[in-house]
């Protein structure tokens, strides 16, 4: 198989953070409003993350709108995840970030004995595929706690949430262009991004009196849905002129 995986680029940061934001307001959505409830949102959106899971897996190379579709899953289903934990086991947002950080970490320990490597440039077998993609639903899973616990538990607010998780993206961000390990960086930023997003969700979609702006969670998604459709579409254009013109293909 060729690479399942796109490269690392601004385009790629900007999706991915525009994805965990419609994670955390999608799932807000149809457990609140739409009335399905924590339970039910996270049945069906498992079920519909196994199905075009499915369909990722089949392919025999990167195809920009399944991928994201995926992400876009995952991240519902990782917020899903967390909320379940928290609002009906009432298990401490301390626990599940501790439990979720010890599975991301279990992933990459497994990951590595059995590959020997954790790069994203090197997704070229099902196998290496299954554990990239089990490591996205564990950084998925451990940035909304995460993210919660800063954010609710310690009191940081969304405001601040925002600013004190981006400013940690961007002190990785140096340390990667300044010699720091490109695998390491990479996935740090990764589950970053995930309360950065749900971060910026919050902050949006929320009603003011508790610290957001009230666009509503509907507005939000509608939003980001559209301008990640753009980029994804964008990405697209793009992946397959160079698929047309690289004489390796």
């Amino acid at each position: 198989m060729l690479n399942k995986v796109p490269g690392v680029s601004a385009i790629f940061w900007a999706i991915k953070i525009l994805s965990t934001t419609v994670g955390e307001t999608g799932a807000d959505y149809l457990a609140v409003h739409v009335g399905l409830g924590a339970g039910r949102t996270a049945m069906c959106m498992t079920g519909l993350l196994v199905a075009v899971l499915l369909m990722q897996l089949s392919r025999r190379a990167y195809v920009p709108w399944i991928y994201w579709l995926t992400v876009v899953l995952v991240s519902i289903v990782g917020t899903q995840l967390t909320d379940l934990l928290t609002d009906k086991l009432e298990i401490s947002l301390y626990i599940s970030t501790a439990a979720f950080a010890c599975a991301l970490a279990a992933t990459f320990a497994i990951w590595f004995g059995v590959e020997r490597t954790l790069s994203i440039h090197s997704i070229v077998t099902t196998r290496r595929e299954l554990f990239y993609w089990t490591a996205i639903l564990f950084t998925f899973a451990l940035g909304t706690a995460a993210g919660d616990l800063a954010t609710e538990a310690l009191g940081l607010g969304f405001q601040l949430g925002v600013v004190a998780f981006g400013a940690l993206i961007a002190a990785i961000a140096i340390s990667y262009h300044v010699g720091g390990n490109p695998i390491l960086t990479f996935w740090l930023a990764y589950i970053l991004t995930r309360p950065l997003g749900a971060a910026l969700g919050d902050l949006l979609s929320q009603s003011r009196e508790y610290g957001g702006i009230g666009l509503g969670t509907v507005l939000t998604s509608i939003v980001f849905l559209t301008v990640i459709v753009g980029l994804v579409a964008r990405v697209t254009f793009e992946h397959r002129g160079t698929y047309r013109t690289d004489p390796a293909q």
